[in-house]
C-alpha cells in the first residue's frame, strides 16, 4: 500500500556503514534502518548466530520454554534497573504492552476504573492505535478518530505543565509514559531536573514512570539506556529498534512491583521467538565485547563538534544541532529549506540522512561506525550544505 513517501532509491546489499543500490552507487548510512542497525549492515558476529539458530530451532511459540528467551530476559534485567520482561516484536507492541500493564495496574493496584496515561506533547510512541493515541502530535491522530479514551498531554521538560497536568488529572492517573530523549519531536534530550522532579513525583503520587528506550536504548545515547543520562530510575521501560541488530523483537521490561500481568493478560504469538533473541543475544554480546558504548561516546563527540562547526559555517542554513551520542539532529534555520530538502540533497552526495519532524534531520548511524567514516559523513553533509546554499 502507499503507505510511505519513498525516495528513489532500491538498496540492495550492505556492509558495515555503507549500503549500495541497484544502480551501483554507494551510501554512507546515517540512518541505519532508522536507529536500528546496531552493528551496520551483514554483520559476521550476526549472520553467523542466526545461521547457526536456523539449523537449531526459529519459532515454537510462548506455549513452552525457550531457552534464549530466558538468556536475553536474564542479560536485560542483568543490565537494568527492571526485573522482568515480556517480549514482543516492534516498539510500538511494546508500547501497548506497558499501556496494558499501566491501565491493570490502575485497576488492580489503584482501584481506578478509569485508569489515565499521561505523555508529553511532540512525542512519538508508535503507530498502533493505541500508541499513536500516547503520542502527543495532532498530525498522527487524524483521520483515525475516536482515539482511545484514557490519555492526556503535557508539555516537555516544562515542569509547571507536568504538575498541572497532574493536579488536572488526580483521580484517574496511573503513569506517565515519556521518551528520555524525544526523537520524532525533533531530537530533544530530557532536561535532568525535570526527570528528578517527575520522578518524585510519581512516587508521591503512586505512578509509574514508563521510559519510552524503543530508540535511544541499546547504546544509542552513549549508555545503554538513556535513562541513565537523565539520574533516574522508571518503572518500567520498553525497547525496541536496535535490540535486535535489524531483526525485528521489541521488549517491555518491569520492575517487580509493577509487574501486574497474570496469565492470559497478553502474549504475542511471534515475541521472544528463538531466532528473535537469538539476533538480540549477539547484539547484546557484541555491544560489550566491542566497546561500543565507549565508540558512541567517542564518535559521537566527534559527530556533535562536526556539526557544531557546520552551524557556524552555515548559519544561513543552520540553527543548531543537539543529541546525546549517535543520535543527532541538526536543526534548520527558518522554512526557507526544510528536512526533507536537506536528507534529497544529502541523498545525492551519498550520505543518506533521516527527518525529526520538517526542520531538524537526524543522524543516528550504525554504533560500529568509526573516526574517518565521521568524517567522510561531514564532508558529504558539506557538498549537500553548498549546493542547497546556491
Amino acid at each position: 500500500m502507499a503507505t510511505y513517501g519513498r525516495f528513489p532509491v532500491k538498496l540492495e546489499r550492505g556492509q558495515g556503514v555503507w549500503v549500495h543500490d541497484s544502480e551501483g552507487r554507494r551510501y554512507l548510512d546515517c540512518v541505519a534502518g532508522i536507529a536500528t542497525c546496531t552493528l551496520g549492515h551483514s554483520d559476521r558476529a550476526l549472520r553467523r548466530a542466526l545461521t547457526q539458530q536456523l539449523r537449531k530451532l526459529q519459532h515454537v511459540s510462548n506455549l513452552y520454554a525457550i531457552g534464549e528467551q530466558e538468556q536475553l530476559a536474564s542479560w536485560i534485567a542483568d543490565n537494568s534497573c527492571c526485573d522482568q520482561v515480556f517480549f514482543c516484536n516492534s516498539g510500538a507492541e511494546a508500547n501497548e504492552a506497558a499501556i496494558k500493564l499501566a491501565r491493570k495496574y490502575g485497576h488492580s493496584r489503584r482501584g481506578i476504573n478509569q485508569p489515565l496515561i499521561l505523555t508529553a506533547r511532540s512525542s512519538f510512541h508508535g503507530r498502533t492505535l493505541a500508541a499513536v493515541t500516547a503520542t502527543g502530535q495532532p498530525k498522527y491522530h487524524r483521520g483515525f478518530e475516536p482515539l482511545p479514551e484514557g490519555f492526556a498531554y503535557f508539555d516537555y521538560n516544562d515542569i509547571p505543565s507536568l504538575e498541572a497536568a497532574l493536579q488536572q488529572h488526580s483521580d484517574r492517573a496511573v503513569a506517565v509514559l515519556l521518551e528520555p530523549l524525544q526523537g520524532e519531536g525533533g531530537i530533544l534530550p530530557g532536561d535532568r531536573a525535570f526527570f528528578s522532579r517527575l520522578r518524585q513525583l510519581c512516587d508521591e503520587r503512586q505512578l509509574l514512570l514508563i521510559s519510552d528506550e524503543v530508540q535511544v536504548g541499546m547504546g544509542r545515547s552513549g549508555t545503554l539506556w538513556g535513562y541513565q543520562q537523565l539520574g533516574i530510575e522508571p518503572d518500567a521501560f520498553t525497547t525496541a529498534k536496535g535490540l535486535g541488530g535489524g531483526f525485528p523483537i521489541g521488549a517491555l521490561a518491569v520492575k517487580n512491583y509493577a509487574a501486574v500481568f497474570e496469565p492470559g493478560d497478553h502474549a504475542s504469538t511471534f515475541g521472544g521467538n528463538p531466532l528473535a533473541c537469538r539476533a538480540a543475544l549477539t547484539v547484546a554480546r557484541e555491544l560489550q565485547q566491542r566497546r561500543l558504548l565507549e565508540n558512541v561516546q567517542q564518535r559521537g563527540e566527534q559527530l556533535q563538534q562536526g556539526l557544531q562547526q557546520r552551524v557556524q559555517q552555515w548559519p544561513q542554513l543552520l540553527a543548531g544541532e543537539r543529541g546525546w551520542g549517535l543520535i543527532r539532529g541538526l536543526l534548520l534555520r527558518d522554512d526557507s529549506i526544510s528536512a526533507i530538502d536537506l536528507v534529497k540533497a544529502a541523498m545525492a552526495e551519498g550520505l543518506l540522512l533521516v527527518p525529526a519532524g520538517s526542520q531538524v534531520v537526524r543522524f543516528v548511524p550504525p554504533l560500529v561506525i568509526n573516526r574517518r567514516q565521521i568524517n567522510q559523513a561531514l564532508q558529504r553533509l558539506d557538498q549537500a550544505l553548498s549546493k542547497l546554499a546556491a
